[in-house]
């Protein structure tokens, strides 16, 4: 019996070549972002003083990136309130930043992004960061099953031995599986640091797994029904116990790293608090929605 080819999921992959079909210039782009602003488009409530807000057609100004109320002709800019919001870079262009930077396994410099768009350096740089600032989420309570570990980040110094030199720095990350991702720098790995920092960042009641280090051993006393793995025995999984996902985690920033900057020395980490406190979706997200998430996320503020 011969199979049924089963139809392609058009979501499974999102190439450049399905950028460039769905985001020809800035006229596409601009329908998209005021589409995603306004659900309902073009059937918008009207913020004029002769409508008062009453929901009007609106049709797009020739020339302009905006679009009017049929009634009165009051405008309406999408990219106002935005990152796009004055620019002169070619909306297409952010587009096509946002592409590169969420569909990229690695992180990639201001350098490399000037070249691949065409823009001056100092662009790019504010691109980048601006991408950045709106990813930060700020520091979450997690809740349900939260994977807990530490890693150093930092520089690299001839004839020093493994992960805990003096130019390194100590960062604390959480990952609440199929949600949130959060990471903090921290003085050390004691008791005193660690378990505090599990109380002020995961919500009572919440399962917690890491590894065996004893610094998380008060956590049953502080509320928290916890299990370990037994890194030090090779024991990587136990059951539902495992630290897999925050392993993920700082892999994907590491190599991040390692795209733009090769190394980074001990003050550096200090901005790790806003490049690393994101969103982490399900391992399993395909290309497509990594692109809708990113643009949903870069344009609006707030």
């Amino acid at each position: 019996m011969a199979r049924t080819k089963q139809p392609r999921n058009p979501m499974a992959r999102y190439t450049r070549k399905d950028f460039d079909r769905d985001f020809p210039d800035d006229a596409a782009c601009l329908d998209w972002l005021v589409r995603h602003l306004y659900p309902d488009f073009p059937s918008v409530a009207c913020a004029s003083k002769e409508c008062a807000g009453k929901v009007r057609k609106h049709h797009r100004v020739t020339g302009r990136l905006a679009y009017a109320c049929d009634e009165c002709a009051h405008q309406l800019h999408p990219m106002a309130g935005t990152i796009y919001e004055k620019s002169s870079t070619p909306l297409r262009t952010w587009f096509l930043a946002v592409f590169l930077m969420s569909t990229t396994r690695t992180g990639f410099s201001a350098k490399w992004l000037e070249r691949q768009i065409g823009v001056t350096y100092k662009t790019a740089w504010r691109m980048l960061k601006q991408f950045r600032t709106m990813l930060y989420e700020g520091a979450p309570t997690l809740s349900g099953k939260v994977e807990v570990d530490e890693t150093y980040f930092g520089g690299y110094r001839r004839g020093q031995r493994g992960p805990m030199g003096p130019n390194k720095t100590l960062v604390m990350g959480f990952v609440e599986r199929g949600g949130r991702a959060y990471a903090e720098i921290v003085p050390n790995a004691r008791k005193n640091t660690l378990a505090p920092m599990v109380e002020r960042r995961v919500a009572p009641g919440a399962t917690v797994y890491t590894h065996e280090l004893t610094s998380y051993a008060t956590l049953p006393k502080r509320g928290y029904a916890h299990e370990t793995v037994r890194h030090i025995r090779k024991e990587w999984v136990v059951g539902d116990a495992h630290t897999n996902s925050i392993e993920g985690f700082w892999g994907n920033m590491k190599r991040g790293i390692d795209g733009a900057h090769h190394r980074v020395s001990k003050q550096v980490p200090t901005e790790l608090r806003g490049r690393v406190g994101l969103p982490v979706q399900p391992s399993a997200r395909h290309d497509a929605d990594v692109l809708v998430d990113a643009r949903a996320g870069f344009g609006v503020e707030g």
